[in-house]
């Protein structure tokens, strides 16, 4: 089952740009819900992407439901005037829930700062106050956490960012062409990202 209906999102076509704001507009100014309904099918293949990473857990199919509900939030919610690529804005709606599902049903832990750097380096510790010895503390989980909690308070911009390069393992280039922006501005959104979560854990760190 879970096959077929990967297979069926195989076959959805991306929107052309013009399609795509003209759909919006139908749905937020009009309420058109065939428009609502077409904007949630171009989008189905995120939810694909973003489960990928739990392609081999035994509720996958759960797991992938979980975030069309994610998708159909952000379709809800998506403010198409900012300016802000809604599979930036979706994804991590969507990513939210299929989290919150697993914490909920007990099948891992957070994996978000078990990723690595394209340089194998944890993603744990590129955000570290450097006073902080990371292979001293034992309480993984409460740092996976803590972090992670800090990432989600970040500028939708600035935690895409971080999302992109250390959780999906894009590269900058990867990531600046989803967002339309260069990759100069993407390493300013990084280390500008990377310092307000360093100054939002300080505290933590230093009573750790």
């Amino acid at each position: 089952m879970i096959e077929k209906y990967i297979k069926s999102i195989e076959d959805v076509k991306m929107l052309e740009p013009e399609e795509e704001a003209k759909l919006w507009m139908l749905m937020k100014e009009k309420g058109d819900m065939e428009a609502r309904r077409k904007l949630i099918a171009s989008y189905q293949p995120l939810v694909i992407k973003e489960g990928a990473k739990f392609s081999r857990a035994e509720a996958i199919a759960d797991i992938l439901q979980e975030g069309t509900v994610g998708l159909i939030e952000a379709v809800e919610s998506y403010d198409y005037k900012r300016g802000v690529h809604f599979s930036l804005f979706a994804a991590h709606r969507i990513r939210g829930r299929m989290l919150n599902f697993i914490k909920k049903e007990g099948l891992a832990d957070v994996p978000f700062l078990d990723a690595e750097t394209q340089n194998g380096v944890p993603y744990v510790e590129m955000v570290e106050d450097e006073r902080a010895d990371v292979s001293r503390l034992t309480e993984q989980k409460v740092i996976k956490l803590k972090l992670l909690s800090a990432v989600e308070r970040l500028p939708l911009k600035e935690r895409a960012v971080l999302e992109g390069v250390y959780l999906r393992d894009e590269s900058v280039k990867e990531v600046a062409g989803d967002m339309s922006l260069t990759a100069a501005h993407i390493y300013r959104l990084q280390k500008t990202a990377i310092k307000r979560v360093r100054g939002m854990l300080s505290k933590f760190w230093h009573n750790w």
